[in-house]
């Protein structure tokens, strides 16, 4: 195919190129693409001698302007430390009730106790407080430790079962697997113990069985748990006779508890949060579950 030979249809030659008989038209750039690539370079090499731009081994050419992306996230972080430090210097010289009693005030905590809580506690808890297997849905206000907002506190500072000098302690022995009652025994507890809130008795939960597991409850359980089973927060020991089930009120469930025992773990946030984020978490922590008026 000879070179330069003109288009018939549009007039245009082509550059001699074929394919299976579709020539190639020798097109030129259209215009507005070398304008705009021309407004491109134009504009990178304004930028370069604006802004930072150009790495210098220890250093970077600083522009005329003299802009930092570094600097302005700082003053932003600074601004808004200030700007929180407005309503978090209250928080911290007021106690529990006052703060309470300010709405205004209380927005701003569960507003920041959410963030904290989404950081540091959903993980376990959920993001909506409501616990899982092994982990307490703190909705339900079914406190270990206690539910006032200082007793939150004290636990999310120290943590339970953790490192922490002042920690929270408890266990459940593995009644069972220690040999502190035979099997027998645990299948009557395990059966008085559902019964205590109120559960469908399981397979072979008869009266006869439930009685006998009173007697052994009376023996083993009622220094944690008190003679009702209520619970005893000074020691964490939750309540047996409400709705609320750590690990699980179906049979298999508790009879894993009573035979293997029990040793939950809540990390201690005393080196990780400062003393106001405690106490705004507790704030927020107690709130949940709360119906919004």
């Amino acid at each position: 195919m000879e070179l330069g030979k003109r288009d018939p249809v549009t007039g245009r030659t082509t550059t001699g190129h074929e394919w299976n008989g579709i020539e190639e038209l020798d097109t030129p750039v259209p215009r507005v693409v070398l304008f705009f690539l021309s407004a491109a370079a134009l504009f990178c090499v304004v930028y370069w001698i604006l802004m930072p731009a150009w790495p210098l081994g220890w250093t970077y050419t600083k522009g005329l302007l003299g802009r930092s992306d570094r600097a302005a996230v700082t003053q932003a972080v600074e601004d808004a430390a200030a700007e929180r430090g407005v309503w978090t210097d209250r928080v911290a010289s007021l106690d529990y009730a006052e703060i309470q009693a300010d709405p205004a005030l209380m927005r701003s905590v569960k507003e920041t106790g959410r963030t904290l809580f989404a950081d540091n506690c959903a993980v376990c808890h959920g993001t909506e407080g409501t616990g899982g297997p092994g982990f307490p849905n703190l909705s339900a206000k079914a406190w270990l430790w206690g539910g006032s907002p200082d007793q939150i506190a004290e636990t999310i500072r120290v943590g339970i079962n953790a490192e922490n000098a002042d920690t929270r302690s408890s266990q459940m022995l593995a009644f069972g697997r220690d040999g502190i009652l035979t099997r027998p025994q645990v299948n009557d507890v395990v059966a008085y113990v559902r019964s205590l809130s109120g559960l469908e008795p399981g397979a072979g939960s008869t009266p006869e069985r439930i009685e006998a597991g009173r007697e052994v409850f009376a023996a083993n359980c009622v220094a944690c748990h008190g003679d009702a089973g209520k619970g005893n927060r000074e020691v964490g020991a939750p309540d047996l006779t409400d709705a609320n089930w750590l690990y699980g009120s179906d049979v298999q469930s508790v009879f894993n508890t009573v035979h293997g025992g029990r040793q939950g773990h809540m990390p201690h946030w005393q080196n990780r949060l400062s003393p106001v984020d405690v106490k705004i978490l507790a704030l927020y922590v107690q709130s949940l579950g709360a119906k919004t008026p």
